[in-house]
């Protein structure tokens, strides 16, 4: 199938699957107590509250357009206040997690879909594509660097003193994901996922 057809797929796929995310965390944090994101009208799949201009667009054509080896994007992060959690570290760690998870399920389902559809090739090839995109979105969301969910979860477990100086690295955080996308740093997590996927689809 033709790359322009794909990628413009893998956008939308994208967009889904980052509002799903969203919607996730959003829902993880009333569960334990929070109801910000509810409050601010997050609480929804609806796309327009949580498309960010850059992350769910810009980025990703960015990306295609320049045939990167990578495809990835975000959605505006849902407000989230840990104080009101029931319990902070267990809250922040569930609350985390939520979205790639998240986007493990949808993977999943998408590449189950392309093993069922397989005779199909069109079909198969875009729900092969979706598999990827979703996977690739967990991994990269898991990695500890913040504000990546990973690093939430990292931070419950290091020790106070270094807590709070780990995660003042926010501010520099596009800046070093960028630099780990374009350096080739992330590129252990395309074999990963490609291995995921082509198991899971049954495709070789």
């Amino acid at each position: 199938m033709d790359y322009v057809y794909v990628r413009v797929w893998s956008i939308f796929v994208l967009l889904f699957s980052v509002i799903v995310h969203e919607y996730s965390h959003a829902y993880a944090a009333l569960t334990q107590g929070d109801d910000t994101a509810s409050l601010a009208g997050r609480l929804t799949l609806n796309p327009l509250p949580h498309i960010d201009p850059v992350g769910s667009l810009l980025v990703p054509l960015l990306l295609m357009l320049t045939r990167a080896r990578i495809f990835v994007g975000w959605a505006r992060p849902v407000p989230i206040n840990p104080l009101r959690f029931r319990d902070m570290d267990r809250g922040t760690v569930i609350v985390s997690a939520a979205g790639p998870l998240a986007n493990m399920f949808l993977g999943v389902g998408f590449a189950l879909g392309a093993r069922a559809l397989s005779a199909q090739e069109g079909f198969s090839v875009l729900l092969y594509e979706g598999g990827l995109v979703n996977f690739w979105l967990a991994f990269f969301n898991l990695v500890p660097v913040p504000p990546l969910d990973g690093s939430k979860i990292l931070s419950v477990l290091l020790p106070y003193r270094w807590k709070w100086s780990y995660l003042q690295w926010e501010r520099y955080g596009m800046i070093v994901i960028l630099i780990a996308i374009y350096s080739g740093l992330l590129s252990w997590i395309s074999p990963l996922v490609q291995f995921l996927v082509d198991w899971l689809s049954g495709f070789k």
